[in-house]
């Protein structure tokens, strides 16, 4: 897969204030394993394998097992996760699929019987964030083989 842009340097200012929000948003408090699993499965959805291969390797790195991880393309049928991360989860794949799933009132409810409003703007912001790196990937065809296992 050839690179279509350097997309660290087509834009400095730009990428610069994109990278340092992402890193902000990163680090927002939210558990880092759940994170993890969100950005996974936005990243399957969305058919990145750069931020699959990556965000596999942190969510071992955050202690997450291989079982979760090899599951999570079916957490509606494994009993692996807990409400909070099924909330998260069904918050996930509404909000990547937004244009055709919206958001419906009863995942808003499970995802409001789990997290506070300002962990919800959180999650939806990490959301964001993990959608937009995967039209990044995806779009310019970045691969950084590096960034996840070796």
């Amino acid at each position: 897969m050839t690179p279509r842009a350097d997309i660290y340097t087509v834009s400095p200012s730009l990428f610069k204030a994109w990278y340092g929000f992402s890193m902000q948003v990163g680090e927002c408090g939210l558990e880092k394993p759940l994170l993890e699993l969100v950005k996974i499965r936005a990243s399957q959805i969305n058919g990145c394998a750069n931020c699959l291969n990556m965000h596999t390797a942190e969510a071992r790195q955050a202690g997450e097992t291989e079982q979760r991880i090899h599951l999570l393309a079916a957490w509606h049928e494994a009993p692996c996760y807990t409400d909070r991360e099924r909330a998260a989860l069904a918050w996930t794949e509404h909000m990547t699929e937004v244009a055709t799933k919206r958001a419906p009132d009863a995942v808003y409810a499970a995802l409001d019987a789990q997290f506070d409003k300002e962990e919800q703007l959180k999650l939806t912001l990490a959301i964001n964030v993990i959608n937009g790196w995967n039209r990044l990937a995806v779009g310019f065809n970045l691969y950084a083989p590096e960034l996840g296992w070796k």
